[in-house]
């Protein structure tokens, strides 16, 4: 009987114990189920036939004339599926001007979604939302700013690198690296500058730190914001992998805004395990933003997206 009784307690131990972990069990599993729907939307967004992966060229423009075409002749000479000659690119000072070839607009050249005519095409210093699409064929072509250097930036939706995706590469989820983050606002917020990879630097508001523990130690990471209506903080930060795993320049962590709002104490969750590669990491026609000092960890984050070329 006795032996009866203590095998009773200890079935509803058992029963006892598995409830308080069901919560936590069910969390871990939702958590990486969002996980890997996140992951899965940012390799749809890669391949998306204007994402990243499409990039095939930047030319920086010259003062004056820049034709553009697949011809020989043309001071920006395309690859793809376009027209032997199909615009010129008049820079002056800040301003491009978009006016035809000799042999006028190609039928099917379009900007933005319209028939191509002479016209000021708008060009806002880093930022290229705003900027007008030229396409014809595979070809998606608009004009960037980056400080005083104006170019061409060209994607095709043929492109080698995202005919030839071959997947990404990513470290196990683990929680550990699910980290929740003090929100300290800085008042006033402050401006960082930061250099990218093309030689050039600009501004960008950093409405306070986020300060997080780790293995027993604090840490402290400065997004930056980059628009006033953004939705969320966007982490430029660097860490140990770099020098082996992961991507050598840098990686990118997007959160939504703390609890309080920017401008007010609170918290917010920095899930390390969505790091993932800048565009930089996968080809050489992108400008990105580089690691502030601060934002460079001397610790290894063995999670997130792993290196796509080695």
């Amino acid at each position: 009987m006795h032996t009866n009784r203590l095998s009773h307690k200890l079935r509803l131990l058992g029963i006892f114990f598995a409830l308080l972990a069901a919560p936590a069990v069910a969390e871990d599993a939702s958590w990486e189920h969002e996980l890997t729907t996140w992951r899965a939307q940012h390799v749809a967004d890669l391949l998306k036939p204007a994402g990243w992966l499409s990039l095939t060229g930047l030319e920086w423009l010259q003062p004056g004339d820049n034709s553009f075409g697949t011809a020989a002749d043309n001071k920006i000479r395309l690859a793809g599926n376009g027209a032997t000659h199909m615009g010129i690119l008049h820079l002056e000072g800040n301003s491009v001007k978009l006016l035809p070839p000799s042999g006028g607009f190609p039928p099917d050249l379009r900007v933005a979604d319209a028939p191509a005519k002479t016209q000021l095409l708008t060009v806002e210093a880093d930022n290229d939302k705003n900027a007008p699409h030229i396409t014809i064929g595979t070809l998606n072509m608009y004009v960037i700013r980056r400080e005083a250097k104006i170019g061409l930036r060209v994607k095709d939706s043929k492109s080698p690198t995202l005919v030839g995706f071959h997947g990404l590469n990513w470290y196990d989820p683990d929680p550990k690296y699910r980290v929740k983050a003090k929100w300290i606002p800085y008042t006033p917020p402050k401006s960082l500058t930061l250099a990218t990879l093309a030689g050039t630097t600009y501004s960008q508001p950093v409405p306070g730190v986020a300060e997080f523990a780790l293995e027993g130690k604090t840490y402290r990471l400065e997004p930056v914001l980059e628009d006033p209506a953004a939705t969320q903080l966007f982490f430029i930060l660097r860490d140990t992998t770099s020098a082996t795993t992961t991507y050598k320049a840098c990686r990118y962590l997007y959160t939504v805004l703390p609890t309080h709002g920017l401008d007010k104490p609170g918290e917010l969750v920095l899930d390390l395990n969505r790091m993932e590669n800048p565009p930089c990491a996968y080809t050489p026609y992108a400008t990105c933003p580089l690691p502030p000092p601060q934002n460079r960890l001397p610790i290894a984050l063995p999670v997130g997206e792993k290196r796509y070329h080695e």
